[in-house]
């Protein structure tokens, strides 16, 4: 079966210092998988590979069997749901929320680029409330919270039929109860066999969904262990990749670490 991500042996070299070092990959149609690391580990240089918005030094990268450099990268990108607060960033602060997510379709930044049905809008409404966001349909960016901002762009992630979808910390910017609410609808796309395959991307074993099934573990740009999370997110591993020993625990099918002491 052909995956819906495919690296082999991708390396990222920038001002002579490697930010990411011979890294293959496969994410198959049926894994939800998460990506751990420190802060400068290569996590955000991984994803922004993955999603065709940066080429690798060396190394192939392909998308639901489409590889970069061999096909029409616009419209690769089209097969990938894509959130992160860079992206955000980009968004004019005048498109309302039913706007951000259907641009999805044609992995736009504005609706006037290309043409959109009423079929498109009805489904990026459906998106907005599918994680709570649907009273943000007609709201500018602007006057969205960073939290609100965020919920928005996981619509727009998981809009029309993504061959993947690739979260970039998406709890930030969430308080407490923010993040566990959306926590639980991110589990319930997961545990969804009609969802699309994810990589989410985090600092916190505490953020892993429930649904979640295979693991990276990442430190200075190399992949110290891949593979599914029951075995290989361990204590030993999850201290090796931050540097420091750490206690695990797994609870109620959610995870939590802390330093261990003595």
């Amino acid at each position: 079966m052909t995956p819906a991500l495919h690296l082999a042996g991708v390396t990222l070299v920038r001002d002579g210092a490697t930010i990411l070092d011979d890294i293959t990959w496969n994410v198959q149609r049926h894994q939800r998988w998460v990506v751990l690391g420190p802060n400068g580990s290569g996590k955000t240089s991984l994803l922004r590979i993955a999603s065709l918005y940066l080429h690798p030094s060396a190394g192939e990268v392909a998308i639901d069997g489409g590889f970069l450099g061999r096909v029409d990268v616009r419209a690769l990108r089209t097969r990938i749901g894509l959130a992160s607060p860079a992206f955000g960033d980009l968004l004019r602060p005048q498109l309302t929320g039913t706007e951000v997510v259907m641009t999805a379709r044609f992995a736009a930044l504005e609706p006037w680029w290309h043409t959109y049905e009423a079929d498109d809008r009805q489904q990026a409404r459906d998106r907005l409330n599918r994680f709570g966001v649907g009273h943000l349909s007609d709201r500018p960016v602007s006057t969205m919270s960073s939290g609100e901002r965020q919920r928005v762009l996981l619509a727009r992630a998981f809009f029309g039929d993504p061959a993947i979808v690739l979260l970039d910390e998406p709890t930030a910017g969430l308080d407490l109860g923010g993040r566990e609410d959306l926590l639980d609808r991110l589990g319930r796309a997961a545990t969804d066999a009609a969802s699309p395959p994810t990589v989410l991307v985090t600092h916190h074993v505490e953020e892993i969904p429930l649904g979640t099934t295979h693991v990276v573990l990442l430190r200075g740009g190399r992949m110290l262990h891949q593979g599914p999370l029951e075995e290989v997110l361990t204590a030993a591993h999850l201290s090796a990749t931050f540097g420091l020993p750490l206690e695990l625990e797994h609870r109620g099918q959610r995870w939590s670490a802390r330093a261990r002491r003595g």
